[in-house]
């Protein structure tokens, strides 16, 4: 090991004198391969005693070299992502944590009847608008790290702690509003409901096609016909080959002749990743368009009022540098933590809700969903 150290100061100071450097460049590069020697050797300066011994072997040269020099943090997995924008009307507009109340009009007024000569009109009605309370609350999770894991982190693998503290919010933000129609509640109220809001067939062309003749007949309270299109079909992961092939096939792909595909266009397939099921049995879902302007509403996301999105926030440190007990003091770099033991302390913060009832589920408005168990054929 010294013969190496030994050549990489021959060859530093060949490259000096080519350069025509002054004599004290060349003796500061003597002095400091020589301080390296030491360094490696596991020597230390203790005055006219010191001396110097092999200590390091070819095999520990190696390790060094695959320890430090190699050192290399690779990046983790790549999480799935959940679209779910386009199934849920964003309430942005809650100004506290107090349930909101909003009505919602499921009925028109009656039919005109015939009325004869000198007969007078029967008295109408009209229905009670139906009443949906929303309210939103917080969800968080701290974290901490002292003070030397991160001035140690040489690699930079806490780097990204808070990029990925945000992306964790995102995550249960997406697995929150799977379980709107996940849970067992909604799913009960959609099976209730029968033949026009479940069924029990696995994805098939024949199925889109009865889940869209299923919205096409959608009435008010009144029974009275309305406009209910299926424009999302949300489904397990295990199924992507089968929704890519019915809306690639122009022909039906399930039968053996020439029947044209209709229900490979007027829907958008969102995958949802948080699904569960097990093959062959794998459940999907059909949902009205809730920005549409048809008014017809499966689901709602609620917001507080100046909270869009997570905020990540980080407690300051109550530490101040001084040059004196009586001076005045200057704060410090957040690093440093607080005062006792170093403890750097960082949150992430989001706040979000929803309408929830104990028959409906989260179903705002059912007439804008449709449930399928996949499991049978």
């Amino acid at each position: 090991m010294r013969k190496i150290v030994y050549a990489l100061k021959r060859i530093r100071q060949d490259q000096l004198r080519e350069r025509q450097a002054p004599d004290t460049r060349i003796r500061e590069s003597d002095d400091m391969f020589d301080a390296f020697d030491r360094d490696l050797s596991g020597i230390r300066s203790y005055g006219a005693t010191e001396t110097l011994r092999e200590v390091m072997t070819s095999a520990d040269f190696t390790h060094a070299i695959q320890e430090f020099v190699q050192r290399l943090a690779l990046p983790g997995y790549q999480n799935q992502t959940f679209n779910f924008e386009p199934l849920v009307r964003q309430e942005y507009n809650l100004p506290n944590y107090l349930p909101v109340t909003r009505y919602q009009n499921r009925g028109s007024l009656d039919d005109l009847e015939y009325v004869g000569e000198k007969g007078q009109a029967r008295p109408g009605s009209v229905n009670d608008a139906t009443v949906r309370t929303l309210q939103v609350w917080d969800f968080a999770k701290q974290y901490d790290f002292s003070k030397k894991a991160l001035v140690d982190d040489d690699l930079g693998y806490l780097q990204n702690t808070a990029e990925d503290a945000g992306k964790a919010a995102r995550r249960t933000l997406e697995r929150y509003v799977s379980r709107f129609y996940t849970n067992a509640v909604t799913i009960a109220r959609l099976v209730g409901l029968g033949a026009l809001y479940s069924t029990t067939g696995r994805l098939t062309t024949a199925r889109i096609s009865e889940a869209r003749m299923a919205f096409g007949q959608r009435t008010d309270a009144r029974g009275n016909p309305i406009v209910a299109d299926l424009r999302y079909v949300v489904y397990h992961r295990g199924l992507e080959d089968t929704v890519r092939q019915i809306q690639a096939s122009e022909l039906v792909p399930e039968l053996a002749t020439n029947a044209a595909n209709v229900v490979r266009t007027g829907w958008d397939a969102i995958e949802d990743p948080y699904i569960a099921g097990a093959a062959p049995n794998l459940p999907w879902y059909a949902f009205a368009d809730p920005n549409s302007g048809n008014n017809v509403i499966p689901f709602v996301l609620a917001r507080r009022t100046g909270m869009p999105g997570p905020l990540i926030l980080r407690k300051r440190s109550d530490i101040e540098a001084i040059t004196s007990l009586l001076g005045a003091g200057r704060p410090v770099d957040p690093i440093w933590g607080d005062f006792e033991s170093g403890n750097v302390v960082f949150m992430v913060l989001d706040t979000w809700g929803t309408y929830i009832d104990g028959t409906e589920g989260n179903l705002f408005d059912f007439r804008g969903a449709y449930y399928s168990a996949g499991t049978a054929p």
